[in-house]
């Protein structure tokens, strides 16, 4: 026989708890559970709360990748005169890009607005990368290796995954503690 004030999962009547979501009160179980930073949430109540967070108009899909690729082809033909100082400046274009992009789209967010922005921004820099690959293959079929032709190979690759990377990060709002 159970005690009358024992809990049951609203979705799993046959597991017992102690848990209820904390914004609706609904019993839940770990299975139901759903971490935020203000304690356990029912997966209802979570999409709810991500259906707000969405806040970005179509149009700001389609500005978005085209600023950042813009922004980042400019970056990425400037890179080519720093050689190995790209590593530290390449973050810097991320944070730029974000920054603009922030401005033009007043803020408003969504996972795609991230995704392609981030995407126009390794869109920008590839042009660039993929001629200073044709020209190390070219050198290279040629019978003219030598290491130096490789570098700007390399730098430009770098700032190619780190603009990306930074431009992704900062616009999703992920901080590393």
């Amino acid at each position: 026989m159970t005690d009358p004030d024992t809990l049951f999962c609203a979705n799993h009547p046959d597991r017992e708890t102690f848990l209820r979501c904390n914004r609706c009160e609904k019993p839940i179980c770990m299975q139901c559970a759903v971490q935020t930073p203000t304690g356990y949430r029912c997966r209802e109540c979570v999409r709810g709360q991500q259906k707000v967070f969405n806040t970005a108009r179509a149009a700001d899909v389609i500005i978005a990748p085209v600023i950042a690729a813009v922004i980042s082809f400019i970056g990425a033909n400037f890179v080519s005169f720093l050689g190995f100082f790209t590593l530290f400046v390449a973050p810097f274009a991320g944070m730029l890009i974000e920054r603009v992009l922030r401005l033009v789209i007043k803020n408003r967010r969504s996972n795609a607005l991230f995704l392609t922005a981030a995407a126009g921004s390794a869109l920008g820099a590839l042009p660039v990368f993929l001629v200073s690959l044709l020209s190390f293959l070219q050198s290279f079929a040629m019978g003219s290796f030598n290491i130096y032709g490789l570098l700007p190979l390399i730098w430009r690759g770098a700032y190619l995954v780190m603009v990306t990377s930074a431009v992704y990060y900062r616009l999703k709002g992920i901080s590393f503690k």
